[in-house]
């Protein structure tokens, strides 16, 4: 096998280590370190198992598809709207540890929303929309 590099995906059919798909996480002279990242099958699997195998040993190990790119869209769906709704209960957290910041922003959109449609220039109404925009995500940040 050619000089590895990081990300590189091997599988091990050593009986020293346990079957699955390896991600390449680091490599020195004498030895690459192995991120377990997929079972024998070819299916992700976080396992957390890190091997560090000298070169030759490393030699042993054969070229493999990476097991990320196979989740059925059923799971990547549904992790997608975990991962949502983590995230606004988060915003939402965040937002109300600042509720001052939060009415300001309020104010700067609703009167930049009300501004539109009267004679307020239009620079004066996106400056006010801009800032209420700022202002909330300066609110929302993490």
């Amino acid at each position: 096998m050619a000089s590895p590099s990081v990300f590189d995906h091997v599988s091990s059919g050593e009986p020293d280590h346990p079957d699955g798909i390896y991600r390449v996480v680091g490599t020195r002279e004498d030895g690459v370190t192995l991120l377990r990242v997929g079972d024998a099958d070819g299916r992700r699997r976080n396992t957390g198992v890190i091997l560090t195998v000298d070169n030759d040993e490393f030699e042993r190990f054969g070229p493999a598809e990476n097991p990320d790119g196979n989740r059925p869209a059923g799971v990547a769906v549904a992790s997608a709207a975990v991962a949502a709704y983590w995230s606004g209960r988060a915003l939402i957290g965040r937002l109300a540890d600042r509720p001052r910041s939060v009415v300001v922003a309020v104010a700067l959109v609703s009167l930049g929303v009300v501004g539109d449609g009267t004679s307020v220039p239009d620079p004066v109404v996106d400056t006010l929309l801009i800032g209420g925009v700022l202002v909330l995500a300066y609110a929302g940040r993490g």
